[in-house]
């Protein structure tokens, strides 16, 4: 259909009249191709990310989109495909988008998030909170003719008075079509018959000329608000009767559930729930049906605004079976990751690289190989000839056997003692004790087991008889383990329940044992004026399980450390910078008891960061962040080197990934930042290994030291108040 492809397409939708296909593509471009003429026209250009929501009109003669303002906000506009003039709908200060035509073609209905309700309503109260805006979107029509009243809007009496009249006329039409002619009208207006045939050639033509006429002048003042409430709403679509949308709840993890309004003269229509839990919905050319997907289950079902029984509108999809190709599979997924690369890396000239020249290199290998692992590691190597981190190839249809070893562990450390007769236990993993969740399984208090006593048997094996006591925990992952243990100094031994856990759970407590380990030494040798702070990724849990949970018990302490050494990386930098570059400006005393200080929570002391070779991606952005900001010192070692942005979109056909680095990031100074350097911070400290295994934290130490001696040179006590004025009447 066309041969004129360079850049990666999306977004495709086809006219209801099958004369155009439209797109937008990788370079920013809204494009549109002819098939009777067979040209490719571009429509538009941005420069803010993409266009989206494209949809034609249903006499296929204008496309609606939506493209992204200066200002980030969406804007749905209007192209007429035969000029190629282009119309604002929506405003720049409104965020407008999931355009949908009626199907007459007279309305353009839309979503649009003009309701600003937060759920927290001012910022006092514990751990800072902060506006959070939710049920924003409401439904929104335009009437593209300029002169006709709402679908929406209920008869009245003027509207009544307007059908009666209209039914007179009508009456009296067909009464005088039911006369007889003269014959003085049969001369003057020739053969009756032929005049009945142009007659009604005449009419079936005014038929299919009464698409409307549209105004487009002033559009953009003529939007009504459907009266169904504000909620989360998405990808609005109209039928000839309804209107659907998914909606999602504020909870987190809801699934997004089918909503629908018939298209009826009511003020305040109904909303209808039409399915819950749906991960998709299309609707087809016709407007006739839906396509609903719920989990694995796809059913379609009328396009009206009513309850549909997805069990009983289910495609029988058991008899569905596919054979393919492996290696013509490898193929195509070859070819399309080093295509993927060429349209979404953020470098047009891929760093230098004759990228053509590299898919010749390495495209004979692909017959070479066997499985899905081995196309992922040539993959591997073709992309890292662009020498850039960020680049990740991982999963795809891989084979594997029914076995599944659920292995389970004590969350603990043991080391074999073969005189005391089985496995010491050396250390029991617990986190924060204010967080019992945190607590291995031995640690259960009622237990009473203590480090130094030797577990001898696992459901009633002997643990001297294995090389290793997992051997006995092989499956055993959530259920419950029977383990003998003989205590220090205990003449006897005991036999306690303990629900052995998964490996994945053994290492998130291993984790916790180190950060409580760091925080409790932090709190020891910092003398109390020194909190501690570890954030081990850039993800919003982590901004609420790690910063939020550590950082506001110690906002008030003279020292703060942010330890961010390992930090694997995400996206919510900004989050904690906002947070650290508060300031305090005003403070208030009321009639007793200490001030407190505006803005809240702001940290008054000195602030240190803690980094290493394995702080990565927005952990690095995060230290380069602070030091650009001014905040302080950051201590430890170079880090990973991996600061070109990505969005784990290019998925492959077989659910695989191979990741390309999208948006570089670079300083106000024009210098491209960390990318293959990675961050160097201002005093080098390394945890050296044998140090590190004796327990020795070099670089958590040099932070205390520096932070102690910033708190001796430039100590911040909160200012006392001045005196009270004295205002009687002298």
């Amino acid at each position: 259909m066309t041969d004129d492809g360079r850049v990666h397409r999306a977004g495709t939708v086809v006219s209801p009249d099958g004369r155009w296909i439209a797109w937008h593509d990788k370079d920013l471009n809204l494009r549109v191709r002819d098939l009777e003429k067979k040209e490719t026209r571009t429509l538009a250009t941005t420069r803010q990310e993409t266009f989206s929501d494209l949809t034609f009109g249903p006499g296929s003669e204008w496309l609606a989109y939506v493209e992204i303002g200066d200002n980030q906000f969406q804007q749905i506009k209007l192209c007429e495909l035969a000029t190629g003039a282009i119309t604002t709908v929506t405003s720049d200060r409104v965020v407008s988008y999931a355009p949908a035509f009626a199907a007459e073609g007279d309305w353009l209905y839309f979503l649009s998030d003009r309701h600003f309700e937060s759920l927290v309503g001012s910022p006092w109260g514990d751990y800072a909170p902060e506006a959070a805006l939710v049920r924003q979107t409401g439904l929104f029509a335009v009437d593209l003719t300029g002169r006709r009243p709402s679908p929406f809007r209920p008869d009245d009496e003027l509207t009544d008075e307007a059908k009666s009249d209209d039914e007179g006329e009508d009456a009296e039409s067909e009464e005088a079509a039911d006369g007889e002619p003269d014959d003085g009208d049969e001369l003057e207006n020739g053969d009756a018959d032929g005049d009945d045939d142009d007659a009604a050639d005449d009419e079936d033509a005014d038929e299919e000329d009464e698409s409307p006429v549209w105004q487009l002048d002033g559009i953009m003042q003529r939007a009504i608000a459907i009266s169904i409430g504000t909620a989360d709403r998405g990808g609005l679509m109209a039928s000839e009767s309804a209107l659907f949308w998914l909606e999602t709840d504020v909870a987190p993890g809801s699934r997004p559930t089918l909503k629908a309004v018939a298209i009826e003269g009511k003020a305040k229509p109904k909303v209808v729930t039409v399915a819950s839990k749906v991960s998709g919905v299309v609707m087809s050319a016709d407007r006739k049906k839906l396509l609903v997907r719920s989990g694995n289950t796809i059913s379609i079902v009328d396009a009206k605004a009513a309850k549909a029984d997805l069990g009983k509108s289910a495609v029988d999809l058991s008899g569905w079976s596919f054979s393919l190709d492996p290696r013509e599979e490898y193929r195509q997924i070859f070819a399309e990751a080093w295509r993927l690369h060429r349209d979404f890396f953020y470098d047009p000239e891929m760093h230098g690289v004759d990228w053509p020249a590299m898919r010749d290199k390495y495209t004979p290998l692909v017959e070479r190989i066997g499985c899905r692992e081995e196309l992922n590691d040539l993959i591997s190597q073709l992309v890292g000839e662009l020498s850039a981190l960020h680049t990740y190839v991982v999963r795809g249809d891989k084979r594997s056997g029914p076995e599944s070893v659920n292995q389970g562990t004590l969350g603990a450390r043991l080391s074999r003692d073969d005189a005391a007769g089985g496995w010491r236990i050396d250390t029991i993993y617990t986190g924060n004790a204010d967080y019992p969740e945190q607590r291995a399984p031995l640690g259960r208090l009622d237990l009473e087991i203590e480090p130094g006593a030797i577990i001898t048997h696992i459901n009633g094996v002997a643990t001297s008889s294995v090389p290793d006591p997992g051997v006995l925990l092989r499956g055993q992952a959530g259920r419950p383990v029977r383990l003998r243990i003989v205590d220090t100094n205990a003449a006897e031994p005991r036999d306690v329940l303990v629900t052995a856990i998964s490996t994945r759970a053994e290492r998130g407590l291993r984790y916790d044992h180190w950060t409580e380990g760091r925080r409790q030494h932090v709190e020891t040798t910092g003398g109390g004026d020194v909190g501690y702070v570890h954030v081990r990724s850039m993800g919003g849990g982590n901004f609420a399980q790690d910063f939020m949970r550590n950082f506001y018990p110690v906002f008030n302490r003279q020292g703060l450390i942010v330890d961010v050494r390992h930090n694997t990386g995400g996206n919510i930098d900004s989050w904690i910078l906002e947070k650290l570059i508060r300031q305090a400006w005003m403070y208030w005393q009321g009639r007793a008891g200490d001030p407190t200080w505006n803005m809240q929570y702001a940290f008054r002391g000195h602030i240190v960061v803690l980094c290493d070779e394995r702080t990565a991606s927005d952990g690095e952005a995060f230290c380069a962040g602070f030091r650009r900001l001014g905040l302080g010192k950051v201590i430890g070692t170079r880090t990973w080197g991996g600061e070109i942005w990505l969005s784990f979109s290019n998925v492959l056909v077989d659910r695989g990934l191979a990741s390309a680095a999208e948006y570089g990031v670079y300083g106000p100074e024009g210098e491209w930042l960390i990318e293959g350097h990675g961050f160097v911070p201002d005093i080098e400290v390394d945890a050296l290994p044998h140090a590190a295994y004796l327990g020795v934290d070099a670089p958590l130490d040099a932070a205390i030291a520096h932070l102690q001696e910033l708190i001796k040179a430039d100590p911040r006590p909160v200012p006392p108040p001045p005196p009270h004025p004295d205002l009687s009447v002298k």
